[in-house]
């Protein structure tokens, strides 16, 4: 929760920065944004693979060795340690090579892509400039990414934060040092956010590298050679990454038929989400990772049902606290509005949709946490099936039935985007109480010979 504050304050910082600089700056780096979030999503598919393996694989190796009543702990010890390193090693090379093609498009098409959306030349001429740095980076994105979850896997998941609040904090400097000029430095305006961004990037993935191939953590790098831990990390994932893609591709049609509502009620939902995720984000975040975690490890130490109470206990806690917290932005919406707008038709659509967010936050936790426990079960195609439909079917299907098929306008939105979430926690409580995801995992785990076969 402490790694994922520090990052949100860091693109905050962006904002205030490019606002300094002026409207085309924030609009650039906002634009831009949209598109630098299929590489985030790509190493957060990767690294929830990473996550899942080596949760189970460090719950494994942590079982009792041979006792001599010929029980073969002690081999499924070594073999669960071994496959551990061989996922997280895996994991660390596909996400890099994956961020390759990301450093072409920058470079080659960076101003295409943003001319896409049809912004003016001068946004495209920064919006390209930024792409281009950030996306160069892509790769070390992709293994900072890998290298946090695997870390977070094995139990350690203050490496992890130590190497995020420096790296943000670099960035953070970085940011308002270089895009504004400050210290005799150049003022190099988006450029220079975008240098600090992939700076802090590199920072992240060298650091991270660094603990995994010394003694810092439980876990090694080695040389990726064992082509079942490869197969099953690439079928955790892939669904885990279509499911962000998923997300970010619902964010076209969407933004496109809130604008057909007015600019107003456009800016009034980015308003709205940004306060809720900046209030609730960390902590979702945190407990989806802990359940992924503790699900994951109590797996491999051959306790499922352990597995199924730790899963249900931290989606409780995540329901009464973000739950909570959501109440509380209800009750204060007009107040949270207020910091970022004055406008008053502005200020009246964001209420509402500041209170839609709050009143369905215990859903979206409540998804949140058990998409984590079920991806600790390698478990990813539930959650995929879960948001996409989510997302389509309702935030933006209903939106668009409901508020211009219908002619009801924003009401159809703040209609979609609760029954969105609503929908997206069901399915995935379902499935957690009912599917066999424990079964799943230990056959998963004794194909790669994690586990002793009966």
């Amino acid at each position: 929760m402490a790694e994922q504050t520090f990052r949100t304050l860091m693109r905050t910082t962006d904002v205030v920065v490019t606002a300094a600089i002026s409207p085309v700056a924030v609009a650039a780096i906002g634009l831009a944004d949209l598109y630098a979030r299929f590489p985030l999503w790509i190493g957060l598919g990767m690294g929830g693979g990473a996550i899942a393996l080596s949760s189970q694989d460090t719950g494994a190796t942590a079982a009792p060795v041979d006792d001599g009543t010929g029980s073969g702990r002690g081999r499924e010890t070594a073999a669960a340690a071994a496959n551990r390193d061989q996922a997280i090693s895996t994991a660390v090379v596909i996400g890099a090579l994956l961020g390759l093609p990301f450093v072409a498009v920058g470079l080659l098409f960076g101003e295409a892509a943003i001319a896409l959306l049809g912004a003016p030349p001068a946004v495209v001429r920064l919006g390209g400039a930024y792409l281009a740095v950030v996306f160069a980076t892509a790769p070390a994105r992709h293994v900072s990414l890998v290298a946090a979850r695997a870390l977070q896997g094995t139990g350690d998941t203050r490496t992890p934060m130590y190497v995020n609040v420096v790296a943000n904090g670099l960035n953070i400097t970085g940011s308002v040092v270089l895009g504004l000029g400050l210290l005799g430095a150049p003022a190099l305006g988006v450029v220079g956010v975008g240098l600090a961004t992939a700076a802090g990037n590199v920072f992240t993935a060298v650091a991270l590298l660094v603990a995994l191939a010394t003694d810092w953590a439980d876990a090694d790098l080695v040389v990726p050679s064992d082509p079942v831990v490869a197969r099953q990390l690439v079928a955790v994932s892939a669904p885990s990454v279509a499911e962000g893609l998923a997300s970010t591709l619902a964010e076209f049609p969407l933004n496109s038929i809130l604008l057909g509502f007015g600019t107003e009620v456009n800016a009034a939902f980015q308003i709205g989400r940004r306060m809720y995720q900046q209030v609730t984000g960390p902590l979702s975040r945190g407990y989806n990772v802990a359940a992924s975690v503790v699900v994951g490890q109590a797996l491999g130490d051959g306790d499922p049902g352990r597995a199924r109470f730790e899963g249900w206990a931290t989606a409780a806690l995540g329901l009464c606290t973000v739950g909570g917290v959501g109440l509380l932005l209800v009750a204060g919406a007009d107040a949270f509005v207020a910091a970022f707008t004055d406008d008053p038709e502005t200020t009246r659509y964001a209420v509402d949709f500041a209170r839609v967010y709050g009143l369905t936050g215990g859903f979206l936790a409540t998804f949140t946490v058990l998409q984590g426990a079920l991806r600790g079960a390698s478990e990813t195609r539930v959650p995929f099936v879960a948001r996409t439909s989510g997302l389509f079917g309702f935030m933006v299907g209903v939106t668009y039935f409901v508020g211009v098929h219908l002619d009801y306008g924003v009401v159809g939105a703040y209609a979609g985007i609760a029954l969105a979430y609503v929908w997206m926690a069901l399915v995935v409580t379902v499935s957690f109480g009912r599917s066999d995801w424990a079964g799943r995992a230990t056959r998963l785990m004794t194909e790669r010979g994690s586990l002793a076969e009966d």
